[in-house]
């Protein structure tokens, strides 16, 4: 549903990211895709990570921290893995199914996927948005926008600044 405030943004409730997450699921499920793993993006994908993963009862979940966005529609020039470094070890022959809120640019999305490169059987993508200049095709997506995105978790402030941005 599209905010008020303005065409160029698209607000998700909480409520349309439960049904978004299990439309998600269905999807892959559809498709016949059981991953072994689902590896969320954080911060943004750490909720639909969790969301499928009870959805597909899949319960081996791991993260990997991105950092790309510094503020509405800022971001640094490359995405940067931060630590701790998810050991590819753990990824070995496995099926991977990455989480992630948006695929914007796609740039952090494709960080992840060539990350798993040559190690997993298989990487598959969801996204709950993806927008139509991301550089990666997602293999699951509940909506197409070309709006920046308000989430519910990122919307409010922090309670408490670390000094970090609020995306």
């Amino acid at each position: 549903m599209s905010d008020s405030a303005g065409a160029d943004r698209e607000t998700l409730t909480y409520e349309d990211f439960g049904r978004a997450a299990r439309e998600l699921a269905q999807q892959v499920a559809d498709s016949g895709f059981e991953p072994d793993i689902i590896l969320s993006i954080a911060r943004g994908g750490l909720f639909l990570g969790g969301a499928l993963g009870y959805a597909l009862d899949v319960k081996n979940l791991f993260v990997m921290n991105v950092e790309f966005y510094t503020g509405v529609d800022e971001r640094l020039e490359l995405p940067v893995v931060l630590p701790p470094t998810l050991d590819v070890v753990d990824l070995t022959g496995t099926k991977v199914l990455v989480a992630d809120d948006v695929a914007d640019t796609g740039k952090t999305l494709e960080l992840v996927k060539d990350f798993c490169a040559g190690h997993v059987t298989e990487v598959r993508t969801a996204v709950v948005y993806e927008k139509p200049r991301s550089v990666v095709r997602c293999d699951y997506t509940w909506k197409q926008t070309d709006a920046w995105i308000d989430f519910p978790w990122s919307t409010l402030p922090p309670v408490v600044s670390r000094g970090g941005s609020g995306h």
